[in-house]
């Protein structure tokens, strides 16, 4: 079984959301497990070169309208895990690794892939299957879809398409791939308009495609979370949709060993979690209540994670002791709507506009709820992490989040809070109700003991890949 694992980013050569995280630690879990798998990536400028032994594989050059585009593949490890980074002219030499527009974004990830097929061609280790993420690496499965009929050595190439968040389609790379030699699919049974976005290619494309959840494979095949392409879905591919749920790396995010903290604590030693809130509110400049709880967020303050209605939520219980901790950044409305409340009511709120980890461990260790208000959520690691650092979570019951929360219920227990509607109303109700448990100061450690015992570690997610693996390529063989 030979997997090649194509993704934008990978931990912890160059990280911006989950994706990252993913990427970093399921392609080790399945390397542990058996599964002969490696990891090619971009070669984006914010990889440190002179952090990493780089080999130079191979050099060729990809076709392209414009002109031939000159490609090295360089090969660094994890561990014993093999990754490729793959650079050319296309790299950007500055900015994010995403830019707001994903025309600007085309010709190097529509690039990226074709070099991915390109690679796997001259490796002497020839993968079985290709395993790509969302919209930056699923030009790679249509290219693969669209060659392997009349090329003998991508004959029994399986590919696997993972949806981390399905309205992300790369409207704007339509252009670049047609400078790289990719048709619209103008006879398929795709919506006209998704004929050329890269998303739409790959999933028409694919073998197989997984969700990162149940919840939200289920969500995909409903006008509400289909972005547009729920009918496609339900109607053409519903025995070749699945979920496998994400997991955490339990050694990185670990409260009895996290050198972030003031003081470590465990399940079994749960008592210096206050120290860790005593800290906290010093650190913030919050008045040391003992009264109600610290509500967390950290988060990307976009419309998707429901930060705008949270912070209207909050408002609403201001009758209520409470306090809270925001730490992101995003949308400059949301930003300033954040940054607004930490105005008005200075002895309750902070805000912070950043990204800074280190504080976001504090806060994890330090809160004791958290506010996860999305929209929708194809997974979500937060409510894993909270619960894992003996934090409860108030979430909205969609995607992976329902998946990994039990709603608290005063006869079954649970391990937290969920809500249905996506409106401030609903989220207050729900603090509301956390509030209460959190006066009886027995039940919610019974949240918190709860929460800390659910296992959200890679290992069942990885047996549940490699099965797929392995039906996929005994598909494609037979």
């Amino acid at each position: 079984m030979k997997v090649l694992y194509i993704t934008a980013e990978a931990a912890p050569y160059v990280k911006v959301g989950g994706l990252g995280d993913v990427a970093g630690t399921l392609p080790l879990a399945l390397q542990k497990i058996g599964v002969d798998i490696r990891i090619a990536l971009p070669f984006h400028h914010q990889i440190d070169r002179s952090h990493y032994s780089l080999k130079n594989v191979c050099e060729f050059d990809v076709p392209a309208a414009f002109g031939p585009v000159a490609t090295t593949v360089y090969e660094t490890k994890l561990g014993t895990l093999v990754v490729y980074l793959i650079d050319s002219p296309l790299m950007p030499e500055s900015g994010p690794v995403y830019a707001m527009d994903s025309a600007l974004d085309g010709p190097k990830f529509v690039h990226f892939s074709l070099a991915v097929l390109e690679l796997a061609r001259r490796l002497d280790w020839k993968p079985n299957v290709l395993h790509a993420q969302d919209w930056h690496t699923a030009a790679a499965v249509y290219a693969l879809h669209l060659q392997r009929d009349v090329e003998k050595s991508l004959s029994k190439m399986a590919a696997l398409l993972t949806i981390h968040n399905l309205p992300y389609h790369g409207e704007g790379a339509s252009k670049a791939l047609e400078d790289f030699g990719l048709p619209p699919a103008t006879r398929s049974p795709l919506p006209w308009w998704a004929q050329n976005r890269p998303l739409a290619l790959g999933l028409l494309a694919a073998d197989h495609i997984n969700a990162v959840s149940p919840g939200y494979a289920a969500e995909m095949l409903t006008e509400e979370f289909g972005a547009g392409l729920d009918e496609f879905l339900k109607n053409h591919k519903p025995d070749s949709i699945s979920g496998i749920l994400n997991g955490i790396d339990l050694d990185e995010w670990d409260p009895s060993s996290d050198t972030a903290l003031v003081a470590n604590y465990s399940r079994s030693n749960l008592g210096p979690k206050k120290d860790n809130r005593a800290a906290l509110q010093q650190e913030l400049g919050l008045p040391e209540d003992l009264q109600g709880p610290i509500f967390g967020i950290v988060s990307r303050m976009d419309e998707q994670k429901g930060i705008d209605f949270a912070l209207n939520a909050l408002r609403m219980i201001a009758d209520e002791p409470w306090q809270a901790v925001i730490l992101g950044n995003g949308s400059p409305q949301i930003e300033e709507a954040a940054r607004q409340l930490a105005k008005d009511f200075p002895q309750r709120v902070h805000t912070r506009i950043d990204f800074d980890s280190a504080l976001g461990r504090r806060i994890y260790a330090g809160v004791d709820a958290f506010l996860i208000p999305s929209r929708y959520e194809p997974c979500g690691l937060t409510q894993m992490i909270a619960m894992r650092y003996g934090t409860v979570p108030i979430a909205r019951a969609v995607g992976g989040l329902k998946d990994t929360i039990m709603d608290y219920d005063s006869s079954s227990g649970g391990t937290g809070f969920l809500f249905k509607d996506p409106t401030p109303v609903s989220l207050a109700a729900t603090i509301r109700r956390a509030l209460v448990v959190f006066s009886d100061q027995r039940r919610w450690r019974g949240l918190q003991l709860r929460g800390m015992k659910e296992d959200f570690s890679w290992e069942s997610s990885a047996d549940q890949y490699a099965a797929l693996y392995k039906r996929l390529v005994k598909d494609r063989i037979e």
